[in-house]
């Protein structure tokens, strides 16, 4: 499955249009329990019945904990997410860290099971980290939907995944390899070391890297730009110096691509080192304005949010309880079905050029 192109675009701008309306300055205790707080996921679930015709139960309380409290991607994620708590009568808050450190969440779980969350939604820094309060958290029946950087498999009940993970890593050297030729040496700027997402995206980059048509393409370098700004734009400047010739650069991350973009527009590598990877329409949008920028891809974070908000629902009202083919609504998105390992893939992402950034606004 590839991402979609600019042709097919105008029913995921209707669609963005019609989520929830989010105004941004850029820069998710009751129903089925587990039996095990060491089983804690689909397993444990499995044996937990599920009733699929039972009510979203009201005064549900959500906690969304992002991998840090000023990414502003995940601040899109989060909102909307809380958002579609008060369509089923629930409420929902974010709280977390200001750094993306392995350990920096673990405080926040404590917090928010002494406060008796109905369910917590994670964008883990690392995945196991967090694993010893997540199933704690489970064991007091609260119900734990990791999204957009996954936990390990046993500390929660449902993974929701932006896409699948293998397209999302494969398109972005297929995108790159187009616009450089297939011929040259590349770089990733990645986030953090431990973020679940980025290492299994870049493993699938360097598995696609295998194949005979980049035999003339080399990554050089994995960069850590820890989901800091300017961390991001002091890799990236790096990069460069290390390597004048390279000819591309691949950025997973939203924080990352934006400040790879900045350094890159203001230097001489501008319209001679391509940049592709992961962004938001609106951080990227002046950059694909003056040239240093081409193309980028995303799926739509507020959906995102939105999908995370309702499976917590789903998972507290007793309707799944994260095993395989269970199916549940999500509002206006319509049904999902769990897949293997608890996880609920969003859909396909969207690719970002000239041609349509302007009909986007997230």
């Amino acid at each position: 499955m590839m991402l979609r192109n600019a042709a097919g675009r105008r029913a995921v701008a209707t669609a963005a249009a019609a989520a929830v309306s989010l105004t941004l300055a850029l820069t998710a205790c009751s129903g089925t329990t587990k039996d095990s707080a060491d089983k804690g996921t689909a397993e444990a679930g499995s044996s937990a019945k599920a009733d699929p015709d039972a009510p979203l139960k009201k005064g549900l309380k959500l906690a969304f904990l992002p991998k840090q409290i000023n990414n502003p991607y995940e601040k899109i994620v989060d909102e909307a997410g809380i958002a579609a708590a008060k369509e089923y009568g629930g409420t929902g808050k974010e709280v977390g860290p200001s750094d993306a450190s392995a350990s920096s969440q673990v405080s926040y779980i404590n917090t928010l099971i002494q406060q008796r969350q109905d369910a917590i939604l994670i964008a883990a820094n690392d995945p196991n980290a967090v694993c010893g309060p997540l199933k704690q958290a489970m064991k007091k029946d609260i119900k734990v939907v990791a999204y957009d950087s996954d936990t390990a498999k046993d500390c929660r009940q449902v993974f929701i995944n932006q896409a699948s993970s293998e397209e999302i890593g494969r398109s972005l050297v297929q995108h790159l390899g187009e616009q450089i030729g297939h011929k040259g040496k590349i770089a990733i700027l990645s986030a953090t070391q431990n973020a679940t997402n980025q290492n299994t995206w870049i493993e699938f980059m360097k598995e696609e890297l295998k194949l005979p048509r980049y035999k003339e393409m080399k990554l050089v370098k994995v960069a850590y730009g820890d989901d800091a700004d300017q961390k991001s734009f002091q890799q990236t400047q790096g990069l460069m110096q290390a390597y004048p010739d390279l000819k591309g650069i691949i950025s997973p991350t939203t924080v990352g691509i934006a400040a790879a973009a900045r350094y890159l527009s203001d230097s001489s590598y501008k319209g001679k080192v391509v940049l592709n990877g992961l962004g938001t329409p609106n951080q990227m949008r002046a950059y694909i304005k003056n040239g240093t920028v081409e193309q980028f891809s995303l799926w739509n974070p507020e959906e995102l949010g939105y999908l995370g908000s309702y499976a917590a629902a789903a998972l507290a009202s007793g309707q799944i309880t994260g095993a395989q083919g269970e199916k549940f609504k999500a509002g206006k998105l319509g049904e999902y079905t769990i897949g293997k390992d608890g996880e609920v893939i969003l859909g396909e992402p969207t690719v970002f050029d000239a041609g349509n950034i302007d009909t986007f606004d997230f």
